[in-house]
């Protein structure tokens, strides 16, 4: 099917309504950039709530127009906090939690756990326990170790849990391989192709304490191609379809995870929500009829797609390295510490110098961190005004992973996060201060 796949300016990728001002300063949310990173100093990330709430809607808008019975669960491994958990509970969006930490996330601000969708490959006793004694809405089984374990923790406690099987598909959605989760080699879920998925509906709807509502898969992250979608959505109804003449087995929930792509750089092309949104469930209607009495709910996923565009990362340049002919770097005070996914895959993303907004970009230069380690370079040749110590750089579509894969390498505190809104600006995670990098330790 066609989508629309254009390039955009460099600005467009920053948060939607990001201006510049008189004074050549980037405005995100109404907040001038450079007087944020006097106020709270940098790294700074920046996060816009107006983006967030927006894309929480655009989600649910799109795919509800086309599929009514559709829930929108944030993929919370994207980026969590208490602040962000409050606004995806205002806009009605469920959670797709991956561990405890998470889980007691969502808790902390009474998120409607019925909406509350527990995953992973490798969940602890403790993980289920607290998720069963809490009362989460779906645990999505990802093996047979942890289906057996589940059922006598359910059964201890004298309840039945519902539950999806995480199945394995086999399609390679094109993304890196780090981030490719539904090929049969992977290490999540019942694999489609070996009958083990068969074996999990089998025991799951023979197990006495567990309520199998439905099947889920996914197929990794920054997903740039529609048919995987589509060809995975196909497989797995089809074996719907077997286990329900095999079984009785009924689908309740479908759900097809997330992995929506977003445009990181001015290049980009990924399709639009609405793209995506059109094709799975005119998939999903095309095969649907015939297989249930009803239709199943359709559960999506989206982190990422909510939570990047939303984030920017601010860096104060201090030390500028220029190897004539070669190479020059400008060296800022982040680094791997608090984005490691350009060293990790090869991430790419757009900046520019934020209080020279208006001035010509004639300079290629790579940004640089100030971690020791050489692969510690944020962006590589990158078009940016003449930039001098003190300049403050701005890093676009930061929302996503930057912050939770982030670390104490080299001793470096995580940076504060703040959220703007109509020239507000609001601290939702302070910054480590060294003191917080002792405080677990002892002598």
């Amino acid at each position: 099917m066609s989508m629309s796949t254009k390039t955009v300016p460099k600005l467009a990728l920053f948060p939607p309504m990001t201006k510049v001002n008189k004074e050549g300063h980037l405005v995100i949310g109404g907040c001038d950039v450079v007087d944020l990173a006097e106020e709270f100093g940098t790294p700074l990330y920046i996060l816009n709530e107006s983006t967030l709430r927006h894309k929480c809607r655009e989600f649910k808008d799109e795919f509800g127009k086309y599929y009514p019975d559709t829930l929108v669960i944030y993929a919370s491994k994207a980026f969590l906090n208490q602040a962000l958990a409050l606004i995806f509970k205002e806009e009605g969006l469920g959670l797709d939690v991956v561990s405890g930490g998470e889980l007691s996330i969502a808790h902390s601000v009474d998120f409607p756990l019925d909406k509350v969708y527990c995953h992973g490959n490798n969940k602890t006793p403790e993980e289920l326990k607290l998720a069963l004694d809490w009362g989460v809405g779906r645990i999505v089984v990802d093996n047979f170790y942890e289906l057996e374990m589940l059922n006598k923790l359910a059964k201890k406690r004298g309840i039945s849990q519902n539950i999806l099987l995480r199945l394995t598909p086999g399609i390679d959605p094109h993304t890196h391989q780090y981030t490719t989760t539904g090929t049969i080699e992977s290490k999540f879920g019942f694999p489609l192709a070996t009958g083990q998925a068969e074996e999990a509906v089998n025991q799951a709807s023979s197990a006495s304490n567990l309520n199998l509502l439905g099947l889920h898969f996914h197929l990794g992250s920054q997903i740039s191609e529609i048919q995987p979608f589509e060809l995975a959505i196909e497989l797995v109804l089809g074996f719907a379809r077997q286990m329900s003449q095999k079984f009785g087995f009924h689908l309740g929930e479908f759900d097809i995870g997330g992995g929506f792509a977003v445009p990181y750089t001015v290049d980009s092309r990924v399709p639009a929500i609405a793209d995506y949104a059109k094709a799975v469930t005119s998939k999903l209607a095309g095969l649907i009829s015939g297989l249930e009495p009803s239709r199943p709910r359709l559960i999506i996923e989206p982190g990422r797609a909510i939570v990047a565009q939303a984030g920017v990362a601010l860096y104060k340049v201090g030390a500028i390295k220029e190897i004539p002919g070669i190479k020059k770097y400008v060296c800022v005070d982040g680094g791997i510490s608090d984005n490691i996914r350009p060293a990790l895959y090869g991430a790419r993303y757009e900046a520019l110098v934020a209080n020279k907004a208006l001035e010509p970009e004639r300079d290629t230069v790579t940004i640089a961190g100030k971690l020791c380690e050489s692969g510690d370079t944020l962006v590589k040749d990158v078009n940016l005004a003449a930039v001098r110590p003190a300049d403050i750089i701005a890093v676009a579509v930061c929302g996503a992973y930057s912050i939770p894969m982030s670390s104490n390498y080299n001793a470096m505190p995580r940076p504060a996060i703040v959220m703007v809104k109509e020239g507000r600006a609001r601290l939702i995670r302070r910054r480590e201060t060294y003191q917080d990098l002792m405080s677990l330790d002892s002598i």
